[in-house]
């Protein structure tokens, strides 16, 4: 009996990031599931799951991992590409920009002048929603077969490190969103969790492994990539991610052509 394919679910699937990195794992075998604000259910296929979807809202996200197991399955892999940019800022003019931005631009000699929706709907988007997310990819990879990948990326940048002056809300977003896959590849790495089936007996236990990384694309000297970004290079590497046997370090820092590139801290 032949296996069936494995599942990627990319939330936040825009034109540069997000199809680069479905066009990847198809050519590897993948089914894939993309859920964004953009697209349109109707024009799903058999080997690609189209889900309408708005990431501001953390409620909606557990629905999207109902939906994809319904169509194709219990996704192996989980990648959160989600942001939200304003329609009319300078980063929504730009795909190279689109995923990898940071919400809206503040005032940089007034950071605290956001207004409190603004900064709540980018911080749902930022790191609540990418939790729930996080929360059921986990859920999901405890019920595959050991030789999935189950694998959670979240598209970063160096916002976990620094201060940009005008993106304090990005900046909030991507370190609290950081901490939360610092946490997870720590706990759930390769020692496993280990759990308890509530219908067996304590002494039944599952030993299960996670990945999870945060992943951010850097120039050759460390600094941003920034109108950069590229959609090929996430792609690739976040097939290598996958394909890990182990987790590796969980702030996944890399280099187009390069690779994984282990910088100081900025």
């Amino acid at each position: 009996m032949a296996s069936t394919p494995p599942v990627i679910l990319i939330l936040g699937s825009g034109p540069n990031i997000g199809q680069h990195v479905a066009r990847a794992f198809a050519a590897k075998g993948y089914k894939v599931a993309l859920a964004s604000r953009s697209l349109k259910e109707e024009d799903s296929n058999a080997d690609q799951v189209h889900i309408s979807a708005d990431l501001s809202d953390p409620h909606s996200v557990k629905g999207i991992f109902s939906k994809v197991k319904a169509s194709l399955g219990l996704p192996s892999v989980v990648v959160y590409n989600g942001e939200h940019v304003p329609h009319g800022s300078l980063l929504s003019k730009s795909t190279d920009t689109l995923e990898a931005s940071a919400g809206a631009p503040n005032n940089p000699a007034d950071p605290l002048s956001i207004p409190l929706a603004d900064f709540s709907r980018d911080l749902h988007v930022n790191t609540t929603s990418a939790f729930v997310a996080a929360q059921q990819a986990a859920l999901s990879f405890d019920r595959l077969p050991d030789h999935r990948s189950k694998t959670f990326i979240y598209t970063g940048n160096i916002l976990n490190e620094t201060t940009i002056a005008s993106l304090l809300d990005g900046g909030v977003g991507k370190s609290a969103t950081a901490h939360i896959m610092r946490s997870a590849a720590a706990a759930y790495s390769d020692k496993g969790f280990k759990y308890a089936f509530p219908s067996l007996p304590l002494a039944v236990l599952k030993l299960t492994k996670r990945r999870f990384y945060y992943a951010d694309e850097r120039k050759a000297d460390g600094t941003p990539a920034y109108s950069k970004i590229s959609g090929e290079a996430h792609g690739k590497f976040y097939v290598e991610l996958a394909e890990h046997k182990s987790q590796g370090p969980w702030q996944q820092t890399f280099v187009k052509d390069v690779g994984y590139r282990h910088f100081p801290a900025a």
